[in-house]
């Protein structure tokens, strides 16, 4: 599998999803940018290309992947945490050798993206 998602995620997920119209999927993936090089995208879509995309589901939610991103993300888990100053999503990714401060940019090993000023 090369996405997991934890329960507390997949529920804050679904709740998201109601608000929704539409055939609507989770798209996970990557972007260049970001001071590491590469950032995450985290985000509803209805498009799918069945050619470069992949799809899976997922503690019950469809979810997109860009077939590209796969050696990228392979592995990664998402969380959502809740505390006192509200909630967020937080992803592990083995793969990332290097992050930014604020956590959302990162670079593998081999894929260095296209890092930005910060």
């Amino acid at each position: 599998m090369v996405l997991t998602l934890t329960d507390s995620a997949s529920l804050q997920i679904k709740e998201m999803m109601k608000s929704e119209t539409g055939n609507v999927r989770l798209r996970f993936g990557v972007k260049g940018g970001g001071c590491s090089g590469l950032s995450y995208s985290l985000g509803f879509d209805q498009e799918l290309n069945d050619e470069l995309d992949l799809v899976e589901e997922i503690n019950g939610i469809p979810v997109v992947i860009s077939k590209q991103d796969i050696p990228i993300i392979e592995g990664t888990t998402i969380d959502y945490k809740q505390n006192m100053m509200g909630g967020g999503f937080s992803i592990d990714n083995p793969n990332a050798i290097l992050s930014c401060g604020c956590g959302s940019s990162f670079r593998t090993k081999e894929t260095v993206g296209a890092p930005e000023k910060c």
